[in-house]
C-alpha cells in the first residue's frame, strides 16, 4: 500500500506523523525556552536578596572566584578587573540576567539571547573552575540548552520572535539573528 492509498483509506499519512513529531520537538523547545527564562529570573532575585549586585557583594564574589579557584591566570586577572569595577559591573550583571529572563519567556529576539546567554554561562563556567564548595558542572549543560535554544529559533513558535521578526525594524537584522 501507498503512503497516498493509506491515507485515502483511513491509514495514518507518513507526512502527519513526521509534522507531528516536528510540533512536539518546536513544543519542547518552547517549554525548554521559558524553563530557562525562568532560571535566569529566579537567579536573579535570588542574587538580589544576597546583594549580589551592590558593589560591595558583587566585588567579593568575583574576588573569591579569582582567588579560590584554579581557572587560568589570564582570566583571573580580567575577574579581578571585574571586581575593581563592580560598581557598573554588578549592574551590568543585574540587567544582562533580568533581561536574559524577559526576553527568553515572552521569545524575543531569542537566537541572539540564546547565544549570548550561552557565552555568558560559558564564561561563568570557566570563572567557577575550581573554586571550593561549588559544584559548577551543571552551567556547561545550561550553556548547552542557551546555544540549542538559538540553533532551533525557539521563539519563533508561541514567542514574539513569530509576530515581530519579519516586521520592520526588526526585520532589518540579518537572517543569522533572526532564525
Amino acid at each position: 500500500m501507498s503512503v497516498t492509498s493509506a491515507s485515502r483509506s483511513g491509514g495514518t499519512d507518513i507526512a502527519d506523523g513526521v509534522g507531528a513529531a516536528e510540533n512536539r520537538i518546536h513544543a519542547l523547545f518552547v517549554l525548554i525556552r521559558v524553563l530557562l527564562g525562568v532560571f535566569f529570573i529566579s537567579v536573579w532575585v535570588a542574587n538580589l536578596g544576597k546583594g549580589l549586585y551592590g558593589a560591595d557583594g558583587y566585588a567579593e564574589l568575583i574576588r573569591g572566584y579569582a582567588d579560590d579557584g584554579s581557572t587560568i591566570g589570564l582570566w583571573k586577572e580580567v575577574m579581578r578587573f571585574v571586581a575593581d569595577g563592580a560598581v557598573v559591573a554588578s549592574k551590568l550583571q543585574a540587567a544582562t540576567e533580568l533581561a536574559f529572563g524577559i526576553l527568553l519567556i515572552s521569545g524575543l529576539l531569542t537566537r541572539i539571547t540564546g547565544i549570548a546567554a550561552g557565552l555568558f554561562l560559558t564564561s561563568l563556567f570557566i570563572s567557577e573552575l575550581g573554586v571550593p564548595d561549588l559544584w559548577f558542572w551543571e552551567l556547561p549543560f545550561i550553556a548547552l540548552t542557551a546555544f540549542s535554544i538559538a540553533a532551533v529559533s525557539a521563539g519563533r513558535r508561541l514567542g514574539l520572535d513569530a509576530y515581530l521578526l519579519d516586521r520592520p525594524p526588526l526585520s532589518r537584522l540579518p537572517r543569522w539573528a533572526r532564525g
